[in-house]
This record gives structure tokens, C-alpha cells and sequence, in this order.
């Protein structure tokens, strides 16, 4: 570990925190807090995100897989490194609730369509506001009451709203394996929520990630017909081998990977998959993705880099048993 201004500052963040959390301690463990805030969960504690899998069982296959994946070039890009694009907007009851027009990524009866909390100076993935001009995700995602709006290429220019696939996620619900639905998709292509597996520099800041972490790997490396909880979905673009992760794969840092050497932000996420690990959600290059630091309180500059993380491989890694994988038929059965 190299010292230095950043580490005192996160040690001093973390004390705050846990003395924050002494005093809201819970029997179910884990972060109860608004969304947004450093540890809280968009979901009650019995969410399976939260869980502690540090000591859960591995598959019999997961040194086919993690073997698979080192063959096949390992992560994306060839190291783990975040994406920090998706922007999470919270919206007060002053906010308009707008209407959208379903484009042809609108699929029925997977995405709601419902009309969607807009909060003024807001902005898209990747998007200095809400209209959609760079041709990537333009996730919409936005925190509202008790619901959490997640849309999939979301584009709102004045009066116009067009929208691709809507899920709608009850924040009082603890979701069972089958999510919205067996074989059912949402604004992420494992059918999974977003927001609740990004992880914040305002939680890195306060030194506790308290939940599982999105990745994504590309379509080749990721198994096609099949998906494992709390995935609910597959894509006709995942073409890995027999040997690849499904959706849903939850993968474990190994518990004696040693983090000394990283710098202190990438401490706080490695300790994190090592204790939640990281869910398998969507096709792609960057492996990890965090929230942007544009409405948050704390800012990644000075705490965790894109290539911080880089030096951990694939080999590092271990697939956890989430349970017997699910044939994908393509036909979902909203619950």
C-alpha cells in the first residue's frame, strides 16, 4: 500500500460510516439507507445482492469457466476496468411524470410502459442531458418514491420522448429468482436491475461497498440458451461456448488474492467482490461500471481510476453456485 492524502481521507470517511452503521445495526445485516447514500440499498436487506457470498460454495465447472474466459483473452479489453457513464438521478414529487412513445426496443410483454419520473437537469448515459446523440445505451435511470425507472435507449428532445425498453422495480419488494419474470429482459440484457449493482464514489469515498457489483463481458465469452439466478434472461448475441458464464454467473475475487499494493478507492471495490462478488448483466468491453460522479457527492478524481483495478485478471476469480441454470425460451412470463 503507498500512503497518502487520499488514504487518510477515505480512513476518516470510514469511520464516519461505521459509526453511522453502529448505530443503525439491523439483525439481516448490510446498508438500509436511502439510494444514493454511502451503503444504502435500493432493496430490502433479504435482497440477494446483498448477500455475503465470501463462504458460499463454488460450481464443480468454475475452473472450466475461469479457464474458458483466460482463453479467450479474459476480460474485454484484456484487464478489468470501470466504466463510469451511468448516471442515477433521483426525482422529487415536483418532477414531471412524462409519457414516451416505444421505439423497437420496446419488447412486449417484458418493459412497462408506464409514464416515467423526468427531473429537470438531468442527463442520459454517456449524455450531457436527455437527448440521445452518441448512439450508445442512453440509460435513463431514476430513483422516485418508492420505484426505481430504469429505461433502456432513452432519447427526450423537447416535447418528444421515445423509449426502448422500461423496467419499473418495486423498492419494497424483495424479488425472488424469477425477477420480473422468467425469460423476461429489463433495461440490462440479464433482465437484472442497474442501479443496485453500481457502485458509487460517494460509497468508495465512505470505504464500503455493501452489495454486488455489475460486469459485462462480450457476447463471445458469455453462454447463449441459458441463465442462471437472479438473471432472468438471455440474448440471441451471447454465443460463448459450453464452457461459458451464463447470465446471472456470480463471480468471487478469491479470498487470498492479495490488494496491499492497490491504490486505497480500488481496495475498497476489491474487497467488495470479495465478500459480493459480481453478477454477470450485459453483453460488452468495459467489465466494471460505477456511477458517475456528476450528482453524487464525492467525485472520482483522486479516488479510483479507470485502470485501477487493471492489474487483477481473470485467474483471480471464482464462479460461485447461484443454483441449476434456466433454458432461455425467448417467452417471458411477467410476475
Amino acid at each position: 500500500m503507498r500512503p497518502s492524502t487520499r488514504a487518510l481521507a477515505i480512513l476518516s470517511l470510514s469511520l464516519v460510516a461505521a459509526a453511522s452503521a453502529c448505530a443503525g445495526d439491523s439483525d439481516d445485516g448490510g446498508g438500509d439507507g436511502p439510494p444514493g447514500t454511502p451503503g444504502g440499498h435500493y432493496f430490502p436487506n433479504g435482497s440477494v445482492l446483498y448477500q455475503d457470498i465470501s463462504d458460499a460454495p463454488v460450481r464443480g465447472d468454475s475452473a472450466d469457466t475461469i479457464a474458458y474466459l483466460e482463453s479467450m483473452g479474459g476480460w474485454g479489453t484484456g484487464e478489468l476496468r470501470i466504466d463510469f457513464s451511468l448516471e442515477v438521478l433521483t426525482a422529487d414529487d415536483g418532477a414531471p411524470m412524462r409519457s414516451f412513445t416505444p421505439t423497437d426496443n420496446h419488447y412486449a410483454p417484458d418493459c412497462d410502459e408506464l409514464a416515467v419520473p423526468v427531473p429537470p437537469g438531468g442527463a442520459l448515459e454517456g449524455e450531457s442531458g436527455y437527448a440521445c446523440e452518441s448512439g450508445g445505451d442512453c440509460h435513463l435511470i431514476v430513483v422516485h418514491d418508492d420505484k426505481l425507472y430504469e429505461m433502456w435507449k432513452a432519447d427526450i428532445q423537447g416535447d418528444t420522448f421515445y423509449g426502448g425498453c422500461l423496467a419499473v422495480w418495486d423498492m419494497r419488494r424483495v424479488y425472488g429468482p424469477e425477477g420480473r419474470g422468467y425469460d423476461c429482459t429489463s433495461a440490462d440484457a440479464a433482465g437484472l436491475p442497474i442501479a443496485p449493482l453500481l457502485f458509487s464514489a460517494d460509497e468508495v469515498a465512505a470505504g464500503s461497498i455493501d452489495h454486488a457489483i455489475r460486469f459485462i463481458l462480450p457476447n463471445d465469452r458469455i453462454r447463449g440458451g441459458l441463465y442462471v439466478a437472479p438473471a432472468t434472461h438471455s440474448t440471441g448475441a451471447a454465443r460463448g461456448g459450453d464452457a461459458a458464464p451464463p447470465f446471472g454467473a456470480r463471480l468471487r475475487l478469491r479470498a487470498d488474492y492479495p490488494t496491499d499494493d492497490l491504490e486505497p478507492g480500488a481496495q475498497v471495490v476489491a474487497e467488495a467482490m470479495k465478500r459480493y462478488g459480481i453478477i454477470l448483466a450485459d453483453g460488452g468491453n468495459i467489465a466494471l461500471t460505477a456511477q458517475s460522479d456528476r450528482f453524487t457527492e464525492a467525485s472520482w478524481d483522486g479516488l479510483l481510476g479507470p485502470g485501477d483495478l487493471s492489474s487483477i485478471p481473470i485467474g483471480a476469480f471464482e464462479v460461485i453456485d447461484s443454483g441449476a441454470t434456466h433454458d432461455y425460451r425467448g417467452s417471458c412470463q411477467r410476475e
